[in-house]
Protein backbone atom coordinates (compact mmCIF):
# COMPACT_ATOMS: atom_id res chain seq x y z
CA UNK A 1 0.00 0.00 0.00
CA UNK A 2 1.24 3.54 -0.82
CA UNK A 3 0.57 6.35 1.78
CA UNK A 4 -0.96 9.27 -0.06
CA UNK A 5 -0.12 12.83 0.09
CA UNK A 6 -2.05 14.58 2.66
CA UNK A 7 -2.64 17.89 4.70
CA UNK A 8 -5.36 18.91 7.75
CA UNK A 9 -7.19 22.21 8.01
CA UNK A 10 -9.83 23.40 10.37
CA UNK A 11 -12.26 26.09 10.81
CA UNK A 12 -14.49 26.32 14.16
CA UNK A 13 -16.93 23.67 13.35
CA UNK A 14 -15.41 21.57 10.68
CA UNK A 15 -12.07 19.21 10.17
CA UNK A 16 -11.05 19.18 6.73
CA UNK A 17 -8.82 16.44 5.44
CA UNK A 18 -7.31 16.92 1.83
CA UNK A 19 -5.75 14.04 0.07
CA UNK A 20 -3.66 13.35 -2.92
CA UNK A 21 -4.47 10.05 -4.71
CA UNK A 22 -3.63 10.57 -8.64
CA UNK A 23 -4.35 7.68 -11.05
CA UNK A 24 -6.72 6.01 -8.29
CA UNK A 25 -9.90 4.28 -8.85
CA UNK A 26 -12.85 7.14 -7.96
CA UNK A 27 -15.75 4.74 -8.33
CA UNK A 28 -13.92 2.48 -5.26
CA UNK A 29 -12.89 4.10 -2.35
CA UNK A 30 -13.60 4.09 1.49
CA UNK A 31 -13.53 6.14 4.30
CA UNK A 32 -14.30 5.10 7.99
CA UNK A 33 -14.27 7.88 11.09
CA UNK A 34 -14.80 7.51 14.47
CA UNK A 35 -13.93 9.61 17.87
CA UNK A 36 -10.16 10.08 16.93
CA UNK A 37 -9.55 6.80 14.35
CA UNK A 38 -9.99 7.89 10.45
CA UNK A 39 -9.51 5.77 7.29
CA UNK A 40 -9.18 6.03 3.99
CA UNK A 41 -8.95 3.75 1.11
CA UNK A 42 -8.35 3.90 -2.76
CA UNK A 43 -6.38 1.51 -4.14
CA UNK A 44 -3.38 1.11 -4.27
CA UNK A 45 -3.77 4.04 -1.63
CA UNK A 46 -4.26 3.38 2.44
CA UNK A 47 -3.98 6.31 4.74
CA UNK A 48 -4.46 5.88 8.32
CA UNK A 49 -4.41 8.88 10.82
CA UNK A 50 -4.41 9.40 14.68
CA UNK A 51 -6.29 13.18 15.48
CA UNK A 52 -5.61 15.20 17.98
CA UNK A 53 -9.48 15.63 18.97
CA UNK A 54 -12.77 13.86 18.27
CA UNK A 55 -15.05 14.24 15.21
CA UNK A 56 -18.23 12.83 14.80
CA UNK A 57 -20.99 11.47 12.16
CA UNK A 58 -24.11 13.54 12.20
CA UNK A 59 -24.97 14.00 8.58
CA UNK A 60 -23.12 16.93 8.18
CA UNK A 61 -19.44 14.88 6.44
CA UNK A 62 -19.19 15.58 3.35
CA UNK A 63 -16.90 14.23 1.11
CA UNK A 64 -15.53 15.09 -2.74
CA UNK A 65 -13.17 14.46 -5.67
CA UNK A 66 -11.34 16.43 -8.19
CA UNK A 67 -10.68 14.86 -11.33
CA UNK A 68 -8.28 17.41 -12.78
CA UNK A 69 -6.18 17.52 -9.41
CA UNK A 70 -6.65 14.12 -8.62
CA UNK A 71 -7.67 14.60 -5.06
CA UNK A 72 -10.28 13.77 -2.15
CA UNK A 73 -11.74 16.33 0.18
CA UNK A 74 -13.34 15.19 3.71
CA UNK A 75 -15.00 17.48 5.97
CA UNK A 76 -15.65 16.49 9.29
CA UNK A 77 -17.79 17.86 11.94
CA UNK A 78 -16.13 18.45 15.01
CA UNK A 79 -17.34 16.35 18.36
CA UNK A 80 -17.08 19.74 20.13
CA UNK A 81 -18.00 22.37 17.93
CA UNK A 82 -15.09 25.56 18.35
CA UNK A 83 -12.71 23.16 19.98
CA UNK A 84 -9.17 23.43 18.42
CA UNK A 85 -7.21 20.53 17.00
CA UNK A 86 -3.37 21.29 17.54
CA UNK A 87 -0.68 20.16 15.72
CA UNK A 88 -2.29 19.29 12.16
CA UNK A 89 0.93 20.28 10.51
CA UNK A 90 2.55 17.68 12.61
CA UNK A 91 1.88 14.73 9.67
CA UNK A 92 4.29 12.04 11.24
CA UNK A 93 2.50 12.41 14.55
CA UNK A 94 -0.71 11.90 12.99
CA UNK A 95 0.10 8.61 11.02
CA UNK A 96 -0.76 6.01 13.26
CA UNK A 97 1.93 4.02 14.42
CA UNK A 98 2.91 0.32 13.45
CA UNK A 99 0.98 -2.05 15.65
CA UNK A 100 2.81 -4.92 16.76
CA UNK A 101 2.19 -8.59 16.23
CA UNK A 102 3.37 -9.31 20.34
CA UNK A 103 0.95 -8.02 22.49
CA UNK A 104 2.64 -7.90 25.24
CA UNK A 105 5.46 -4.83 24.50
CA UNK A 106 2.65 -3.26 23.05
CA UNK A 107 1.05 -3.47 25.97
CA UNK A 108 4.30 -2.46 27.89
CA UNK A 109 5.09 0.58 25.26
CA UNK A 110 1.20 2.04 25.66
CA UNK A 111 1.68 2.06 29.64
CA UNK A 112 5.18 3.41 29.26
CA UNK A 113 4.19 6.07 27.11
CA UNK A 114 0.91 6.73 29.23
CA UNK A 115 2.65 7.43 32.50
CA UNK A 116 5.40 9.43 30.82
CA UNK A 117 2.82 11.99 29.22
CA UNK A 118 1.25 12.03 32.34
CA UNK A 119 4.46 13.12 34.21
CA UNK A 120 5.45 15.79 31.72
CA UNK A 121 2.01 17.00 32.32
CA UNK A 122 2.39 17.27 36.09
CA UNK A 123 6.03 18.05 36.53
CA UNK A 124 7.62 21.74 35.64
CA UNK A 125 11.12 21.34 34.80
CA UNK A 126 13.63 23.10 35.65
CA UNK A 127 16.17 23.94 33.63
CA UNK A 128 18.44 26.07 35.70
CA UNK A 129 19.69 23.36 37.95
CA UNK A 130 22.66 21.84 36.87
CA UNK A 131 22.63 18.18 37.05
CA UNK A 132 24.79 15.34 38.16
CA UNK A 133 24.85 12.78 35.08
CA UNK A 134 23.75 9.21 35.88
CA UNK A 135 26.87 6.82 36.65
CA UNK A 136 25.81 2.81 36.28
CA UNK A 137 28.18 0.75 37.54
CA UNK A 138 31.17 -1.24 36.22
CA UNK A 139 29.72 -4.19 35.99
CA UNK A 140 26.99 -3.21 33.55
CA UNK A 141 27.35 -4.94 30.53
CA UNK A 142 26.02 -1.24 28.41
CA UNK A 143 27.03 1.88 30.87
CA UNK A 144 25.62 4.77 30.39
CA UNK A 145 28.49 6.86 29.70
CA UNK A 146 28.83 4.41 26.41
CA UNK A 147 26.01 5.15 24.93
CA UNK A 148 25.12 8.22 22.68
CA UNK A 149 22.60 9.67 19.99
CA UNK A 150 19.31 10.94 20.64
CA UNK A 151 18.55 10.11 24.34
CA UNK A 152 21.42 8.51 24.65
CA UNK A 153 19.71 4.90 23.83
CA UNK A 154 22.06 4.01 20.76
CA UNK A 155 25.89 1.96 21.16
CA UNK A 156 28.35 0.18 18.94
CA UNK A 157 26.95 2.03 15.95
CA UNK A 158 30.62 3.15 14.61
CA UNK A 159 32.05 -0.25 15.58
CA UNK A 160 30.48 -1.20 11.95
CA UNK A 161 31.41 2.20 10.52
CA UNK A 162 35.21 2.62 11.02
CA UNK A 163 35.49 4.18 7.65
CA UNK A 164 33.21 6.77 7.94
CA UNK A 165 34.18 7.50 11.88
CA UNK A 166 36.90 10.33 11.33
CA UNK A 167 34.90 12.15 9.02
CA UNK A 168 31.67 12.61 10.53
CA UNK A 169 32.68 13.10 14.43
CA UNK A 170 35.62 14.50 16.21
CA UNK A 171 36.34 11.71 19.23
CA UNK A 172 37.97 7.86 18.63
CA UNK A 173 36.25 5.45 19.96
CA UNK A 174 33.05 6.40 21.08
CA UNK A 175 31.78 3.12 22.19
CA UNK A 176 34.79 2.72 24.81
CA UNK A 177 34.67 6.53 25.51
CA UNK A 178 32.78 7.55 29.12
CA UNK A 179 30.84 10.82 28.58
CA UNK A 180 33.54 12.74 31.39
CA UNK A 181 36.53 11.69 28.91
CA UNK A 182 34.70 13.23 26.42
CA UNK A 183 34.70 16.09 27.59
CA UNK A 184 37.82 16.20 28.57
CA UNK A 185 39.68 15.79 25.05
CA UNK A 186 36.88 18.22 23.85
CA UNK A 187 38.34 20.65 25.37
CA UNK A 188 41.86 20.21 24.92
CA UNK A 189 41.24 19.94 21.28
CA UNK A 190 39.17 23.69 20.87
CA UNK A 191 42.32 24.99 23.27
CA UNK A 192 44.85 23.63 20.82
CA UNK A 193 42.47 24.74 17.70
CA UNK A 194 42.19 28.60 19.08
CA UNK A 195 44.49 30.80 17.02
CA UNK A 196 44.54 34.18 18.59
CA UNK A 197 45.38 36.20 15.21
CA UNK A 198 42.49 34.99 13.54
CA UNK A 199 40.39 35.79 16.37
CA UNK A 200 41.91 39.26 16.23
CA UNK A 201 41.86 39.72 12.58
CA UNK A 202 37.90 39.07 12.40
CA UNK A 203 37.32 41.09 16.28
CA UNK A 204 39.25 44.49 14.26
CA UNK A 205 38.59 43.55 10.26
CA UNK A 206 34.54 42.39 10.37
CA UNK A 207 33.05 44.78 7.78
CA UNK A 208 32.21 40.95 5.76
CA UNK A 209 30.98 39.76 9.31
CA UNK A 210 29.01 42.96 10.28
CA UNK A 211 27.36 42.05 6.49
CA UNK A 212 26.01 38.85 7.64
CA UNK A 213 24.63 39.84 10.98
CA UNK A 214 22.27 42.09 8.85
CA UNK A 215 20.66 39.08 7.30
CA UNK A 216 16.95 38.61 8.20
CA UNK A 217 15.84 34.50 8.20
CA UNK A 218 12.52 33.81 7.35
CA UNK A 219 11.72 33.58 11.62
CA UNK A 220 12.61 36.68 12.35
CA UNK A 221 9.49 37.90 10.20
CA UNK A 222 7.45 35.58 11.61
CA UNK A 223 8.73 36.10 15.65
CA UNK A 224 7.16 39.73 14.46
CA UNK A 225 4.08 38.51 13.47
CA UNK A 226 3.42 36.24 16.38
CA UNK A 227 4.45 39.37 18.65
CA UNK A 228 2.23 41.81 17.05
CA UNK A 229 -1.15 38.96 17.60
CA UNK A 230 0.11 38.11 21.08
CA UNK A 231 -2.66 39.56 22.81
CA UNK A 232 -5.15 37.26 20.40
CA UNK A 233 -6.32 33.70 21.75
CA UNK A 234 -5.00 30.83 21.08
CA UNK A 235 -7.36 29.67 18.61
CA UNK A 236 -7.46 32.91 16.46
CA UNK A 237 -3.86 32.11 15.35
CA UNK A 238 -1.94 28.88 15.68
CA UNK A 239 1.70 28.35 14.84
CA UNK A 240 0.90 27.21 11.18
CA UNK A 241 -0.19 30.73 10.62
CA UNK A 242 3.43 32.05 11.24
CA UNK A 243 5.54 28.71 9.63
CA UNK A 244 4.43 27.45 6.46
CA UNK A 245 6.04 24.04 5.91
CA UNK A 246 6.93 23.52 1.51
CA UNK A 247 5.47 20.36 0.06
CA UNK A 248 9.35 18.70 0.39
CA UNK A 249 8.88 18.83 4.06
CA UNK A 250 5.37 17.80 4.07
CA UNK A 251 6.66 14.76 1.91
CA UNK A 252 9.86 14.53 4.08
CA UNK A 253 7.09 14.20 7.28
CA UNK A 254 5.26 11.71 5.81
CA UNK A 255 8.36 9.47 5.09
CA UNK A 256 9.56 9.08 8.23
CA UNK A 257 7.75 6.46 10.95
CA UNK A 258 5.83 7.20 13.49
CA UNK A 259 7.08 5.82 17.02
CA UNK A 260 7.71 6.62 20.20
CA UNK A 261 10.17 7.34 22.66
CA UNK A 262 10.51 5.89 25.98
CA UNK A 263 12.67 8.45 27.75
CA UNK A 264 13.14 9.23 31.90
CA UNK A 265 13.59 12.44 33.40
CA UNK A 266 17.72 12.51 32.28
CA UNK A 267 17.51 11.28 29.28
CA UNK A 268 14.64 13.92 28.28
CA UNK A 269 16.84 16.91 29.77
CA UNK A 270 19.69 15.57 27.87
CA UNK A 271 17.67 15.94 24.69
CA UNK A 272 16.30 19.26 25.04
CA UNK A 273 20.04 20.31 25.56
CA UNK A 274 21.12 18.71 22.85
CA UNK A 275 18.14 20.53 20.82
CA UNK A 276 19.59 23.87 21.52
CA UNK A 277 22.85 22.62 20.71
CA UNK A 278 21.55 21.71 17.12
CA UNK A 279 19.76 24.77 16.52
CA UNK A 280 22.73 27.16 17.50
CA UNK A 281 24.65 25.47 14.89
CA UNK A 282 21.90 25.65 12.29
CA UNK A 283 21.30 29.36 13.32
CA UNK A 284 25.25 30.56 12.68
CA UNK A 285 25.12 28.38 9.34
CA UNK A 286 21.69 29.85 7.67
CA UNK A 287 23.62 33.64 9.16
CA UNK A 288 26.93 33.53 7.50
CA UNK A 289 25.65 32.08 4.49
CA UNK A 290 22.83 34.10 4.57
CA UNK A 291 19.97 31.48 4.02
CA UNK A 292 21.67 29.71 1.32
CA UNK A 293 23.45 26.33 1.14
CA UNK A 294 27.12 25.01 -0.19
CA UNK A 295 29.68 22.34 0.18
CA UNK A 296 30.62 23.61 3.78
CA UNK A 297 27.25 23.41 5.44
CA UNK A 298 27.16 20.31 6.33
CA UNK A 299 30.27 20.78 8.35
CA UNK A 300 29.46 24.11 9.88
CA UNK A 301 26.64 22.15 11.41
CA UNK A 302 28.19 19.39 12.64
CA UNK A 303 31.26 20.52 13.30
CA UNK A 304 29.86 23.63 15.36
CA UNK A 305 27.68 21.15 17.70
CA UNK A 306 29.44 19.27 20.43
CA UNK A 307 26.24 17.00 20.52
CA UNK A 308 26.70 15.97 17.00
CA UNK A 309 30.46 16.26 16.40
CA UNK A 310 31.79 14.45 20.09
CA UNK A 311 28.47 13.10 21.17
CA UNK A 312 28.31 15.48 23.84
CA UNK A 313 25.49 14.91 27.01
CA UNK A 314 25.29 18.63 27.97
CA UNK A 315 23.90 18.95 31.79
CA UNK A 316 22.92 22.95 31.90
CA UNK A 317 22.35 25.09 29.09
CA UNK A 318 25.11 27.20 30.14
CA UNK A 319 27.36 24.65 29.39
CA UNK A 320 25.52 24.43 26.12
CA UNK A 321 26.39 28.19 25.09
CA UNK A 322 30.24 28.32 26.37
CA UNK A 323 30.90 25.00 24.24
CA UNK A 324 28.59 26.83 20.90
CA UNK A 325 30.73 29.79 21.86
CA UNK A 326 34.10 28.34 22.04
CA UNK A 327 33.47 25.82 19.01
CA UNK A 328 32.73 29.05 16.74
CA UNK A 329 36.38 30.88 17.84
CA UNK A 330 38.13 27.93 16.99
CA UNK A 331 37.09 26.18 13.71
CA UNK A 332 34.68 27.85 11.00
CA UNK A 333 35.88 30.62 8.30
CA UNK A 334 33.89 33.96 10.26
CA UNK A 335 34.97 33.59 14.49
CA UNK A 336 33.61 36.82 15.89
CA UNK A 337 31.60 37.07 19.38
CA UNK A 338 29.28 39.05 17.59
CA UNK A 339 28.09 35.15 15.77
CA UNK A 340 27.57 33.52 19.12
CA UNK A 341 24.86 36.07 20.27
CA UNK A 342 23.20 36.49 16.79
CA UNK A 343 22.47 32.55 16.97
CA UNK A 344 21.85 32.57 20.51
CA UNK A 345 18.81 35.30 19.93
CA UNK A 346 17.76 33.52 16.61
CA UNK A 347 17.53 30.21 18.81
CA UNK A 348 15.40 31.81 21.19
CA UNK A 349 13.23 33.31 18.63
CA UNK A 350 12.64 29.71 16.90
CA UNK A 351 11.57 28.17 20.41
CA UNK A 352 9.26 30.51 20.78
CA UNK A 353 7.77 30.19 17.71
CA UNK A 354 6.70 26.54 18.94
CA UNK A 355 7.70 22.98 17.24
CA UNK A 356 6.66 24.15 14.08
CA UNK A 357 9.48 26.20 13.68
CA UNK A 358 11.67 23.67 15.37
CA UNK A 359 10.49 21.01 12.75
CA UNK A 360 11.52 23.29 10.05
CA UNK A 361 14.57 23.54 10.79
CA UNK A 362 15.24 20.04 11.96
CA UNK A 363 14.00 19.50 8.46
CA UNK A 364 16.12 21.54 6.83
CA UNK A 365 18.98 19.98 9.06
CA UNK A 366 17.93 16.69 7.72
CA UNK A 367 17.99 17.53 4.06
CA UNK A 368 22.15 19.12 4.63
CA UNK A 369 22.78 15.79 6.27
CA UNK A 370 21.28 13.47 3.66
CA UNK A 371 22.90 14.93 0.70
CA UNK A 372 26.38 14.57 2.32
CA UNK A 373 27.55 11.22 2.26
CA UNK A 374 29.21 10.72 5.61
CA UNK A 375 26.82 12.95 7.55
CA UNK A 376 23.73 10.52 6.94
CA UNK A 377 24.95 8.59 10.43
CA UNK A 378 23.76 12.07 12.20
CA UNK A 379 20.30 11.24 10.63
CA UNK A 380 20.16 7.83 11.90
CA UNK A 381 21.98 8.84 15.23
CA UNK A 382 19.97 12.33 16.25
CA UNK A 383 18.00 13.73 13.61
CA UNK A 384 15.53 11.88 12.30
CA UNK A 385 14.51 10.92 15.90
CA UNK A 386 14.51 15.43 16.82
CA UNK A 387 12.27 15.35 14.02
CA UNK A 388 9.36 12.52 15.28
CA UNK A 389 9.90 13.05 18.76
CA UNK A 390 9.27 17.42 18.75
CA UNK A 391 6.22 16.91 16.89
CA UNK A 392 4.65 15.03 20.71
CA UNK A 393 6.28 17.54 22.32
CA UNK A 394 4.25 20.34 23.96
CA UNK A 395 4.49 23.65 23.39
CA UNK A 396 4.92 24.83 26.68
CA UNK A 397 7.78 23.00 27.30
CA UNK A 398 9.90 24.72 24.60
CA UNK A 399 8.01 28.03 25.50
CA UNK A 400 10.19 27.06 29.43
CA UNK A 401 12.88 26.10 27.42
CA UNK A 402 13.02 29.36 25.51
CA UNK A 403 12.50 30.99 28.44
CA UNK A 404 15.64 29.75 30.60
CA UNK A 405 17.55 30.15 27.60
CA UNK A 406 16.78 33.64 27.63
CA UNK A 407 17.38 34.11 30.99
CA UNK A 408 21.08 32.41 31.09
CA UNK A 409 23.91 35.03 30.14
CA UNK A 410 27.05 34.14 28.13
CA UNK A 411 30.46 36.72 28.20
CA UNK A 412 33.56 36.06 26.76
CA UNK A 413 35.16 35.73 30.06
CA UNK A 414 33.25 32.36 30.34
CA UNK A 415 34.70 31.24 27.24
CA UNK A 416 37.92 30.61 28.67
CA UNK A 417 40.32 31.91 25.90
CA UNK A 418 41.34 35.14 27.87
CA UNK A 419 39.23 37.13 25.12
CA UNK A 420 39.40 40.22 27.12
CA UNK A 421 42.84 39.96 27.83
CA UNK A 422 43.95 39.47 24.08
CA UNK A 423 41.65 41.97 22.69
CA UNK A 424 42.80 44.74 25.50
CA UNK A 425 46.25 44.19 24.90
CA UNK A 426 45.81 44.53 20.81
CA UNK A 427 44.17 47.60 21.75
CA UNK A 428 47.20 49.23 23.30
CA UNK A 429 49.14 48.14 20.38
CA UNK A 430 47.11 49.16 17.52
CA UNK A 431 47.39 52.92 19.95
CA UNK A 432 51.13 52.51 19.87
CA UNK A 433 51.31 51.99 16.45
CA UNK A 434 49.29 54.45 15.90
CA UNK A 435 51.15 57.09 17.27
CA UNK A 436 54.31 56.00 16.26
CA UNK A 437 52.34 56.50 12.83
CA UNK A 438 51.29 59.83 13.89
CA UNK A 439 55.10 60.81 14.86
CA UNK A 440 56.59 59.30 11.70
CA UNK A 441 53.88 61.88 9.75
CA UNK A 442 54.63 65.14 11.66
CA UNK A 443 58.60 64.73 11.26
CA UNK A 444 58.03 63.50 7.80
CA UNK A 445 56.27 66.51 7.51
CA UNK A 446 58.33 68.70 9.39
CA UNK A 447 61.44 67.34 7.22
CA UNK A 448 59.28 68.43 4.31
CA UNK A 449 58.43 72.15 5.46
CA UNK A 450 62.16 72.92 6.36
CA UNK A 451 63.20 71.04 2.80
CA UNK A 452 60.73 73.69 1.11
CA UNK A 453 62.07 76.56 3.44
CA UNK A 454 65.60 75.76 2.35
CA UNK A 455 64.29 75.61 -1.27
CA UNK A 456 62.77 78.86 -1.18
CA UNK A 457 65.57 80.56 0.46
CA UNK A 458 67.93 79.50 -1.61
CA UNK A 459 65.67 80.41 -4.67
CA UNK A 460 65.67 84.12 -3.08
CA UNK A 461 69.40 83.94 -2.30
CA UNK A 462 69.95 83.01 -6.39
CA UNK A 463 67.35 85.53 -6.96
CA UNK A 464 69.23 88.13 -4.74
CA UNK A 465 72.37 87.25 -5.87
CA UNK A 466 71.19 87.17 -9.47
CA UNK A 467 70.12 91.26 -8.88
CA UNK A 468 72.85 92.12 -7.20
CA UNK A 469 75.41 90.59 -9.28
CA UNK A 470 73.15 92.62 -12.00
CA UNK A 471 73.61 95.76 -10.41
CA UNK A 472 76.74 95.10 -9.28
CA UNK A 473 77.54 94.96 -13.32
CA UNK A 474 76.08 98.14 -14.37
CA UNK A 475 77.75 100.12 -11.50
CA UNK A 476 80.79 97.98 -13.19
CA UNK A 477 80.09 99.36 -16.46
CA UNK A 478 79.77 103.08 -15.73
CA UNK A 479 82.04 103.05 -13.05
CA UNK A 480 84.23 101.39 -15.88
CA UNK A 481 83.57 104.33 -18.40
CA UNK A 482 84.49 106.98 -15.98
CA UNK A 483 87.55 105.35 -15.19
CA UNK A 484 88.77 105.20 -18.62
CA UNK A 485 87.96 109.10 -18.76
CA UNK A 486 89.32 110.40 -15.72
CA UNK A 487 92.05 107.54 -15.15
CA UNK A 488 94.94 109.70 -15.03
CA UNK A 489 93.58 112.04 -12.86
CA UNK A 490 92.39 109.61 -10.28
CA UNK A 491 95.41 107.88 -9.62
CA UNK A 492 97.55 110.56 -9.32
CA UNK A 493 94.99 111.54 -6.87
CA UNK A 494 95.63 108.41 -5.08
CA UNK A 495 99.49 108.97 -5.20
CA UNK A 496 99.32 112.35 -3.17
CA UNK A 497 96.76 110.72 -0.87
CA UNK A 498 99.01 107.82 0.01
CA UNK A 499 101.83 109.87 0.21
CA UNK A 500 100.16 112.46 3.23
CA UNK A 501 99.14 109.08 5.47
CA UNK A 502 102.08 107.03 4.70
CA UNK A 503 103.78 106.98 8.33
CA UNK A 504 107.25 107.37 9.30
CA UNK A 505 110.19 104.72 8.66
CA UNK A 506 112.16 102.84 11.08
CA UNK A 507 116.06 103.70 11.23
CA UNK A 508 116.20 101.30 8.34
CA UNK A 509 113.99 103.01 6.23
CA UNK A 510 111.36 100.76 6.72
CA UNK A 511 107.76 101.55 7.64
CA UNK A 512 106.67 99.85 10.60
CA UNK A 513 104.55 96.41 10.35
CA UNK A 514 101.21 97.20 10.91
CA UNK A 515 100.59 100.23 8.64
CA UNK A 516 102.81 98.22 6.00
CA UNK A 517 99.89 95.48 6.46
CA UNK A 518 96.87 97.76 6.47
CA UNK A 519 98.60 99.04 2.83
CA UNK A 520 98.74 95.80 1.94
CA UNK A 521 95.51 94.48 2.47
CA UNK A 522 93.91 97.73 1.33
CA UNK A 523 96.01 97.42 -2.07
CA UNK A 524 95.01 93.53 -2.27
CA UNK A 525 91.19 94.71 -1.44
CA UNK A 526 91.42 97.55 -4.19
CA UNK A 527 93.43 94.81 -6.55
CA UNK A 528 90.53 92.07 -6.58
CA UNK A 529 87.70 94.98 -6.76
CA UNK A 530 89.35 95.99 -9.84
CA UNK A 531 89.74 92.52 -11.17
CA UNK A 532 85.98 91.82 -10.20
CA UNK A 533 84.74 94.76 -11.96
CA UNK A 534 85.82 93.64 -15.50
CA UNK A 535 87.90 96.63 -16.38
CA UNK A 536 89.61 96.67 -19.66
CA UNK A 537 93.31 94.99 -19.31
CA UNK A 538 94.92 98.04 -20.52
CA UNK A 539 93.55 100.08 -17.44
CA UNK A 540 94.67 97.35 -15.25
CA UNK A 541 98.14 97.75 -16.88
CA UNK A 542 98.21 100.89 -16.25
CA UNK A 543 96.90 101.70 -12.18
CA UNK A 544 99.57 98.48 -11.41
CA UNK A 545 102.21 100.60 -13.16
CA UNK A 546 101.26 103.55 -10.98
CA UNK A 547 100.73 101.43 -7.76
CA UNK A 548 104.44 100.35 -7.83
CA UNK A 549 105.23 103.81 -8.56
CA UNK A 550 103.46 104.53 -5.63
CA UNK A 551 105.58 101.47 -3.46
CA UNK A 552 108.70 102.87 -5.02
CA UNK A 553 109.03 106.29 -3.99
CA UNK A 554 107.70 105.43 -0.57
CA UNK A 555 110.39 103.25 -0.23
CA UNK A 556 112.77 106.01 -0.28
CA UNK A 557 114.71 108.46 2.47
CA UNK A 558 112.14 110.94 3.80
CA UNK A 559 114.54 114.13 2.57
CA UNK A 560 114.30 112.02 -1.73
CA UNK A 561 110.50 112.26 -0.73
CA UNK A 562 110.44 116.05 0.17
CA UNK A 563 112.87 117.08 -2.40
CA UNK A 564 110.93 115.36 -5.27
Amino acid sequence: MITPAFELTQDPDFLTIIIKVPYARASEFDVYFEGKDFKFYAKPYFLRLTLPARVVEDGREKASYNTDKGTFTIRLPKEIPGQYFEGLDMLTSLLAPKKSRSAKPLVEEIAASAELSEEEEEEEFDWEIEQTPYKESAEGTLPLQYRYGFGNLRSGVFQRLQDELSDVIDIKDPDQTPVDERRRKRLAAEAAKFDPDHYLADFFEDEAIQHVLEYKPWWVDAHKKMTALSGESHQDHDTHTFVVFSEEEREQMRKFTNKSYLLDKRSRHHVYLGLIDILLAYCYEICVNEGDKNVESSWNVRKLSATLCWLESFTSIHDVLVSFGRRVLCYPLHRHFGLVTRAFSDTAMILQLGKAAVLKCLLDIHKIFMENDPAYILNDLFITDYCIWIQKTKSKKLAALSESLQKTTLTKAHIGFELEELEAAAVLVQEEESTLKAAGAVSKQQLLSSESETSDSEDSEESSGTSSSETEGSDSDERGSSTSEDGKINSSQAVLQEERTTPLTDCNGLRQGTNTSAFEVAGEKSKVSLQSASLPGKLIEELEKQMHTAVRLSDQPEGSVTAS
